[in-house]
């Protein structure tokens, strides 16, 4: 495991809370529903002109768009189109199994789905990938059963991206196939984002904790496919080099 005071605390991990802060405000209809009022009404009490229809059309639609999302069919619909996204477990073996870290509710889930892969011998090793998480994770799994020595990981990462190209440093070139695990919601951003490194990524999914309220389910899908879109915007799909880590790589 990579000591925690080897860490380079990175702009990335500032940015991506700033941005998961700003969707948090998006989801408070208290905020956004005033706005979308103003934007409605607003063109009609001004002098005629031709854009004011537009406006307000545009504001009707979000707001039916901002309904449905937030609506228990919307979330449900958004969950299930990402879980779409995700192919089956194939069964095969692989080099390492990784655990993206998630916060302390979602760790105990991952931990349990790690340790039972690793009793099926699906791979040697589990690397565990997060900051706040890794180390964690990793007195998890030797308390769960696994030994010290199949257990290794970086504390370093704030985003997915970085859990990927942390996660290649440390790894490659010796391990290409992966067993990643995390929540549905997750996987099909971090399966990409990870192929675009050269991993040979299987996908196996570790269930959302049934204590994550219904506010928060909701934030987890809309963050998700914000991220999902993100992502895409940025290249981060294609194939591409591993970068240097905020770390000393061991040789």
């Amino acid at each position: 495991m990579v000591d925690l005071s080897a860490c380079q605390i990175t702009s990335a991990g500032d940015l991506t809370r700033s941005l998961w802060r700003l969707l948090n405000l998006l989801m408070q209809p208290s905020i956004v529903l005033p706005v979308l009022a103003v934007m409605i009404a607003a063109p009609w009490v001004v002098r005629p002109r031709r854009w004011k229809r537009r406006i307000s059309l545009a504001g009707i639609l979000l707001l039916l768009l901002y309904g449905l999302g937030l609506s228990p069919l919307g979330v449900a619909l958004g969950g299930e189109s990402l879980a779409r996204l995700i192919p089956r477990d194939s069964g095969q073996p692989a080099d390492a199994i990784v655990i993206l870290g998630r916060g302390g509710e979602f760790r105990p889930g991952r931990v349990q789905v790690a340790a039972e892969l690793w009793q099926q011998q699906r791979a040697p090793l589990i690397f565990a990938s997060g900051r706040g998480d890794a180390i964690e994770i990793g007195q998890m799994l030797e308390a769960a059963g696994v030994p010290a020595a199949a257990i290794d990981g970086e504390p370093c990462s704030a985003t997915t991206n970085e859990n990927a190209l942390f996660t290649a440093a440390l790894l490659q070139p010796g391990v290409r196939r992966l067993i990643l695990v995390t929540d549905p919601p997750h996987m099909a951003r971090s399966l990409l984002t990870f192929r675009s490194l050269g991993f040979e990524v299987t996908p196996h999914p570790s269930p959302v904790p049934n204590g994550i309220d219904d506010r928060n389910r909701r934030f987890l899908v809309l963050r998700e496919w914000a991220g999902l879109i993100g992502y895409g915007i940025m290249g981060r799909y294609f194939a591409r080099e591993t970068e240097e880590p905020g770390f000393a790589v061991r040789g």
